[in-house]
């Protein structure tokens, strides 16, 4: 039977390196964009993502000012966090070393230092949303 994570072990997984889908409401008619994207957050703290400042991804967010963000694992056990929160700041361009540390967390130490100097900062922008609501899943009892 699926059960909810605790606390320290739903902020655990959201620390831990996965890929996010930011989802965000629409305002043209169409459906909610949804997005893949990568992310930072440490347990207690706020989510940050830095992108691109002209998308529409960023239009949308900064039009709504809340997000979800949901977080999988794919292979077993299944278990997932979503995320929903409120956008608490939002710098444009975000500073180098933000995105540096968001390269960082996927690519490691080189390859994220790499990443980060090769980009051109100017057209992005740093997102921070800060957690409201929770909702967990995990799967791993039901094995």
């Amino acid at each position: 039977m699926p059960k909810p994570f605790t606390e320290t072990e739903r902020q655990q997984f959201l620390a831990d390196k996965h890929i996010a889908v930011l989802s965000v409401a629409a305002t043209d008619g169409r459906p909610p964009a949804a997005v893949p994207i990568w992310y930072d957050y440490s347990p207690g703290g706020d989510i940050r993502i830095s992108t691109g400042d002209r998308s529409r991804k960023v239009r949308l967010i900064r039009a709504a000012g809340v997000v979800t963000l949901t977080v999988q694992r794919e292979e077993l056990p299944y278990q997932y966090v979503i995320v929903e929160g409120t956008v608490v700041d939002d710098v444009t361009p975000a500073p180098h070393e933000a995105r540096e540390e968001i390269a960082v967390r996927y690519l490691g130490p080189e390859g994220g230092r790499a990443f980060a100097d090769g980009m051109d900062g100017s057209g992005s922008t740093l997102l921070t949303i800060r957690p409201d609501r929770w909702i967990s899943i995990d799967y791993s009892g039901d094995l």
